[in-house]
């Protein structure tokens, strides 16, 4: 799983209010290799949760990222190729995910997130007519 995805991941477990961000618990990290695309990265960048995207690329242990950033930033081939390489080419592969509100873990394996709940822990419920 890349930070890319976790960024956009949180918890569905019924009564959540804050599911965001999910904290990375990472037991086995990869480095794959992407092309950059500089207009890519510039599009994702106003996307970004900052600080949760430093938070949890510093939990997969790479911690070549500003605390803060700023759209200025994207001037500088330094700051694209860091923010590059946490949001794609670092891959969680195993490891899990856990609410920061309940403390729910949700396993990765294989670098496939597992977000199923039980019916009863579903936050929407589906009214069948």
């Amino acid at each position: 799983m890349r930070l890319l995805t976790h960024n956009m991941l949180s918890s569905n477990i019924k009564g959540v209010v804050n599911g965001f961000p999910l904290r990375i618990e990472a037991e086995k990290v990869a480095e794959k290799s992407v092309e950059m695309n500089r207009e890519f990265l510039k599009k994702m960048f106003q996307k970004v949760h900052w600080k949760a995207f430093v938070d949890a690329s510093r939990a997969m242990g790479y911690t070549e990222l500003p605390e803060k950033a700023d759209s200025s930033m994207l001037n500088s081939d330094e700051f694209l190729n860091r923010f590059h390489h946490a949001l794609l080419e670092l891959h969680l592969e195993e490891g899990a995910l856990v609410c920061p509100e309940t403390g729910r873990r949700f396993p990765v394996n294989k670098g496939i997130p597992n977000m199923l709940l039980p019916q009863e822990e579903v936050l929407l419920s589906i009214i069948i007519c």
